[in-house]
């Protein structure tokens, strides 16, 4: 299995952010391609940056919904600005 070009940005979602499950599924293809041993090493390092990148991109959605929810548990039913 080969590793998705680094240079290909995932694709947007309305807002012109990331889509978290797109990222997602992106980030468990390498996991898996990477765990089986069978990369040449440039590739496998190539595949590891692209990891962290969608990571970040993962956890910084997951952030945001958090700090959402947060304001709703506070019964604060107003506009969510991200960070």
């Amino acid at each position: 299995m080969s590793a998705p070009d680094p240079e290909v940005p995932i694709t947007a979602s309305a807002d012109g952010r990331e889509s978290y499950e797109q990222a997602l599924a992106e980030l468990e293809r390498l996991v898996q391609a990477m765990e089986t041993g069978q990369m040449p090493l440039d590739q496998l390092l190539d595949s590891y940056r692209r990891a962290t990148q969608l990571l970040a991109v993962c956890r910084e959605r997951l952030q945001a919904v958090e700090a959402q929810v947060k304001l709703l548990e506070d019964g604060q039913l107003k506009d969510y600005t991200a960070p």
